[in-house]
């Protein structure tokens, strides 16, 4: 017996499955769960990763409901996926905020610090909020550089802290990869071979077209390092150039940034869109708030950046550094507590699959 209900039914599903074995071709979860005869829970939630849900398996199975043996893997391991990303969250405590990981929490989160930054201002400099503010160092006449990296820096660490420690628990599950694995990982990450399933396997030709999530998912993805990157170029001009923000049009950080913040627009809204699409019988309904929550942040991240870049010479510049810098810190703090976290989840998981395939042969 396992601690939960939902690592009960998931090892039932992967015995019935290992059985069975009609769906071997269809993606990595099931080369993975052939390779053992039993599961730990620690290998439960490995495959919970492992899957993208795709639901090809959902598709071709003979014993989906209304079948009595009820094997509904895709919506399993969705479950499964969610309790993962709370066992092996640290601080444990925090471990509940999976659960209300809603959109209210990323939103009363990103409102507080953006009334805090405004009240900063309205204290510390009455009048400058709606005032014309141009050139270099103008966003800094709101709030002091050092102050501004002080709050968002400790935020940023501390989110990286957080996930790094729950990455550390889910490689003690299972064992580490090597060098080599870790590039096929990143390969089969980046291309997103198995959202879809991965290759022809045995899935049935009547099936409807895979959907549109892997454009979708790139833009999110890229537009997110994008923006990553705009940032990073910004603070070396600044630290190594002596190079105060805002920065003109034409300049590196604005360009990364504002196409960084195009793929953050559609990507999310294209996201949001596909998942309302798919197959509900094979959805968490737990996990979709989850992704609602992450995707309107990071909607919310661009719109108010971009607002901000066009609108940064008007009076509204204050109110606007202030709801996006209240939204980053929204989106920082969240991070190691809602859906960020199944795309490390999921890479360390095809590292350790990689790892299985080549010790295997």
């Amino acid at each position: 017996m396992h601690a939960t209900e939902t690592l009960n039914e998931a090892d039932r599903l992967m015995v019935v499955c290992n059985s069975c074995r009609y769906c071997e071709g269809l993606c990595a979860v099931f080369p993975a769960m052939e390779m053992r005869r039993a599961f730990t829970s620690g290998e439960l939630r490995y495959f919970a990763n492992l899957c993208h849900g795709c639901g090809a398996c959902y598709d071709d199975c003979q014993f989906s409901p209304p079948h009595e043996f009820n094997v509904n893997v895709p919506k399993v391991l969705a479950q499964l996926r969610a309790e993962s990303y709370a066992h092996y969250a640290w601080p444990r405590a925090f471990a509940p905020l999976f659960k209300r990981n809603g959109l209210a929490v990323s939103l009363i989160a990103a409102l507080s610090v953006a009334a805090f930054i405004a009240g900063f201002i309205a204290l510390t400099e009455p009048g400058a909020l709606f005032a014309v503010h141009t050139g270099p160092g103008a966003f800094y006449k709101l709030m002091p550089h050092n102050i501004m990296v002080l709050i968002f820096g400790a935020a940023f660490l501390y989110a990286l802290v957080a996930i790094a420690m729950g990455l550390r628990e889910f490689w003690r599950d299972g064992g580490e990869a090597e060098g080599p694995d870790y590039a096929r990982a990143g390969h089969d990450a980046v291309t997103l071979k198995y959202l879809d399933g991965g290759g022809a396997g045995c899935r049935d030709r009547d099936t409807p077209q895979p959907d549109n999530r892997r454009l979708y998912h790139h833009l999110t993805f890229y537009g997110f390092l994008l923006c990553f990157a705009s940032t990073s170029v910004a603070t070396l001009y600044h630290y190594l150039l002596g190079m105060q923000a805002p920065y003109p049009w034409y300049d590196l950080p604005v360009l990364l940034g504002t196409l960084g913040g195009i793929g953050l627009l559609i990507g999310p809204v294209g996201l949001f869109l596909e998942k309302a699409k798919r197959d509900p019988q094979t959805q968490d309904r737990a996990l979709r708030g989850m992704d609602a929550a992450f995707l309107v942040m990071l909607f919310l991240t661009s719109l108010t950046g971009l607002a901000l870049l066009v609108l940064r010479s008007t009076p509204a510049m204050g109110l606007l550094l202030a709801l996006h810098l209240g939204v980053v810190f929204g989106l920082f703090v969240t991070m190691p507590y809602g859906k960020f976290v199944h795309g490390l989840y999921r890479y360390a998981a095809l590292a350790r699959y990689a790892r299985e395939r080549r010790t295997e042969t």
